[in-house]
């Protein structure tokens, strides 16, 4: 397990900037309901032998797994099949589907992969919202992540879901909102109401926005940078047309709505206020220009 930090202005009081710090390599997502001991890795596959297999399954395909249960009191429930909700959060239109199994072969995870919903799963019309208590992995995350994910579900009934760990430790207590996969860390439990509420009406808070998982993280700070310029709260408005990097240097095209602007960012090292209990700097982004780019106008051809 890792120490956690206990400086009163560390890393989780949300002094430390978490733009652009969503995990990368998630944008398809299988979550499974499992109420024993979780171990410190997943890819360990230190658990009962069906979880194993369909966490197994997942890594081989890319897919995203996360361990996750109730909130609460820790109940066995009985043998009745493995409850799974799987999530494909890449592009415009991300879904988010849920169903019970009775074991790995019961799971079309080449059918997730290609963006369609499996045939033993229902689509969901109400988002859910996990908060990482992943104590083996991180004490904080316990410490923090419990009562967040306890109070959260008072207010979500059947919508929260505490999971094992999503990245970035430094940040619990982390929440993220599916099936966009956005994330958000530092989390108070009145700041993850307020988000989760928002993302509930299609709509982003910018304050302890880490940004929406599978991007690159320059494209993270890219977007990020031009809805703190606009004010731009949709979800679905705010997207990285194309961008290239130079270096350390990235540029990218951002439409917000029917503007675009061009924007440009580079890493900056911010040093933490807790020192060596957590690392000594973490990276971040800064803005180096954001530009607003002019339509293009054709003048009207003279007639003969």
């Amino acid at each position: 397990m890792t120490r956690g930090c206990d400086h009163p202005a560390g890393c989780h009081s949300g002094l430390v900037p978490t733009l652009a710090s969503a995990t990368v390599g998630a944008r398809v997502w299988l979550l499974v309901e499992y109420t024993g001991p979780w171990p410190s890795h997943l890819e360990s596959f230190e658990l009962p032998e069906n979880i194993s297999e369909l966490v197994r399954r997942a890594l081989e395909r890319g897919i995203r797994p996360q361990l996750i249960r109730r909130p609460g009191k820790r109940t066995r429930t009985r043998d009745q099949g493995i409850r799974v909700l799987v999530a494909y959060a890449a592009g415009d239109n991300p879904w988010l589907a849920g169903g019970v199994i009775a074991g790995p072969d019961d799971l079309d995870l080449d059918a997730l992969v290609a963006g369609v919903v499996p045939e033993s799963c229902i689509l969901e019309d109400e988002p859910v919202f996990l908060v990482c208590t992943h104590a083996k992995r991180n004490a904080c995350c316990a410490r923090i992540g419990l009562p967040l994910a306890r109070s959260l579900a008072q207010s979500l009934p059947d919508r929260v879901w505490e999971t094992s760990h999503v990245g970035g430790d430094r940040y619990a207590a982390n929440l993220v909102c599916l099936p966009h996969g956005i994330f958000y860390g530092s989390m108070s439990q009145a700041a993850a109401l307020a988000a989760a509420n928002a993302y509930r009406t299609g709509e982003i808070i910018l304050d302890r926005y880490r940004g929406r998982a599978g991007i690159p993280e320059p494209l993270q700070a890219v977007e990020h940078f031009a809805r703190a310029h606009t004010g731009e709260c949709s979800v679905g408005v705010v997207a990285v047309e194309s961008s290239r990097s130079d270096g350390d240097v990235t540029e990218a095209i951002v439409r917000c709505g029917d503007v675009r602007f061009q924007v440009v960012v580079e890493p900056s090292a911010f040093q933490t206020p807790c020192g060596a209990v957590c690392a000594d700097t973490i990276t971040t982004y800064r803005l180096v220009s954001l530009d607003r780019l002019t339509p293009v106008r054709y003048a009207t051809p003279a007639l003969a």
